[in-house]
């Protein structure tokens, strides 16, 4: 990615020389020397249980089946499922330098969590946040990443700690929203949303995920959780357009939850956010 001084027009006597070397007029930590990151995208909800992680697999997948070069920083410290989601398992390595070297999925998708870095996955994480905060850092600036195109950042639910250090630390250029067609999760995802706008960070759209069910007898589409009429709403109101919507099926989500993820068709998934993405490249 490209400093500030890199595209600016004003360079001998630039009155913003104290912001060079920043996004946003924030200082970020350097990435990896041996990382060559093009684009690092967030994927966010509000609250959790909304699919978040199965959104990040998926278009993870969805990308590398588009030719990029992807990773997945699984940032979800307290609730990581990104290596039960492509069936990684076993402790990284470290090279000589103490870097870290990430997991390589079957189809070539980099990933680094928590539970590759412990011997018993189903352990509880029971740290306070300035040191979940220093995991997600150490997640940039000691694992050698190599050539990306795009990073994804499974990142927890809320509004706390953790979205806040990689907010204000990692040069993220794009931050995709998640959530299920409630009302309640309309009012949380306006807020992950807002929070983003003022770490200026951009929000590229939402994807509405379990949208709907179709009735696997009759073809019937049915719509779960009601309406999407509110959410919809708040997002638009928020200056949030909706990317995707993707249903509930069962045998997509028992791949991914069997760990066969990059097994899962994503033909006709994520269309639009991939395209979000792609025009960032």
């Amino acid at each position: 990615m490209s400093s500030a001084c890199d595209s600016c027009a004003q360079k001998d006597g630039c009155t913003s020389q104290a912001t060079c070397g920043k996004k946003n007029g924030i200082e970020k930590i350097p990435a990896n020397a041996k990382s060559e990151i093009k684009c690092v995208i967030g994927v966010a909800s509000g609250k959790g249980g909304v699919g978040k992680s199965f959104v990040t697999s998926t278009l993870a997948k969805k990308l590398a089946s588009k030719g990029l070069k992807v990773g997945i920083m699984d940032a979800d410290i307290t609730g990581p499922s990104i290596p039960r989601a492509f069936g990684l398992k076993g402790i990284l390595e470290a090279t000589a330098e103490d870097n870290i070297v990430p997991a390589v999925t079957e189809g070539g998708i980099k990933a680094v969590s928590l539970n590759l870095l412990i011997d018993d996955e189903n352990s509880p994480v029971i740290w306070r946040g300035p040191v979940l905060s220093g995991l997600v850092r150490q997640f940039w600036s000691d694992v050698e990443w190599g050539m990306l195109d795009v990073l994804l950042i499974d990142m927890p639910p809320g509004t706390g700690d953790i979205p806040l250090t990689l907010f204000q630390s990692l040069p993220i250029d794009g931050l995709v929203l998640v959530s299920t067609p409630q009302e309640l999760v309309s009012m949380i995802v306006a807020k992950a949303g807002n929070m983003a706008s003022m770490m200026n960070v951009k929000v590229l759209g939402l994807v509405e995920n379990m949208a709907y069910v179709v009735c696997p007898d009759c073809g019937k589409t049915m719509n779960l959780f009601g309406s999407d009429e509110v959410l919809l709403k708040e997002t638009s109101e928020a200056g949030i357009p909706l990317l995707d919507k993707i249903p509930l099926n069962p045998e997509v989500t028992a791949l991914v939850d069997s760990g066969k993820t990059e097994q899962v068709n994503t033909d006709d998934m994520l269309n639009k956010t991939a395209e979000a993405i792609e025009a960032l490249l």
